[in-house]
């Protein structure tokens, strides 16, 4: 057993017989800077959050879940530090693409629809304002940068780099997964305005979900009690704690010591709320 990813928030061991184990911890990044201070429970919301979509999605599609259960792994890993936020999954053949599927006309999207250009091949004929939610979703892809900033692409970029048939296969995929994932989570209350997936192929050459799905890190929630066309929604994403980090003029400073007790305490609030009102219980 050898790790083999210390990234941002996760920690990837693999075991070498074609699985691997990951851990969730309760680090939390912004503006590309890990801040100096954890984040109470964050790694087993976010692990929670994911088993509770794979569970949901299965019928869509493979995923990569093997066990979330402690016994079902290396002795290393039978401990209480490990306990919600460590899952048993199978090694893939990644795709090197972040999947993005966009419901609502927000971010990056909206910057480019008023100044009236495309957004990576996507026209719109229709008048829309900031939040307003797109007729249908669409997908656009970025590449998995190995170092600095990822890189937006369009569909067809993709689709000619993998290929049409397993590009399609991808779109098609993605967007069931976040039609019916859209559709749970607002009846609970939340509304999934944009969210991103990775997929990997098995030894089958079949189209697998991995990574982490439709958690607070890797997608943007709103709270749909609060949320009104034409402005910014409260969300229950990390930007709770970028606006203390812009407010105090932090924003992407590594040299940051400490996160103020009062504002970990509210961003691990918003992250547990977040899972009650999804899967219906906290942890």
């Amino acid at each position: 057993m050898k790790k083999i990813i210390s990234g941002k928030v996760r920690e990837v061991y693999d075991l070498e017989d074609g699985r691997m184990v990951i851990v969730t911890t309760d680090r939390i990044s912004a503006f590309d800077v890990i801040l100096p201070t954890m984040i109470t429970d964050k790694g087993k919301v976010l692990n929670a959050l994911s088993n509770f979509w794979f569970d949901l999605t299965k019928d869509i599609t493979k995923n990569h879940m093997i066990s979330s259960n402690l016994k079902d792994m290396p002795a290393e890993f039978q401990k209480s530090e490990y306990e919600g936020r460590t899952i048993l999954v199978k090694k893939l053949k990644m795709i090197p693409y972040e999947v993005i599927v966009r419901g609502y006309m927000f971010g990056s999207m909206y910057e480019a629809y008023k100044k009236g250009e495309p957004f990576l091949g996507h026209s719109f004929t229709k008048k829309y304002e900031q939040a307003e939610k797109l007729d249908e979703p669409i997908v656009t892809p970025s590449t998995k940068a190995a170092e600095g900033h990822d890189i937006n692409v369009t569909l067809d970029y993709m689709k000619n780099d993998l290929g049409a048939e397993l590009g399609t296969k991808i779109e098609e995929t993605a967007l069931a997964i976040y039609k019916k994932c859209y559709e749970h989570a607002a009846k609970n209350g939340i509304i999934i305005a944009d969210t991103k997936f990775e997929f990997g192929l098995d030894e089958n050459g079949d189209l697998v979900l991995a990574d982490e799905v439709l958690t607070p890190d890797s997608s943007r929630f709103w709270n749909a009690a609060e949320y009104k066309v034409g402005t910014s929604p409260a969300s229950y994403d990390k930007q709770f704690i970028r606006d203390w980090l812009k407010a105090n003029n932090l924003a992407g400073d590594p040299t940051i010591k400490e996160v103020p007790a009062d504002v970990v305490k509210k961003t691990s609030e918003l992250y547990h709320e977040c899972v009650r009102k999804i899967t219906g219980k906290d942890l």
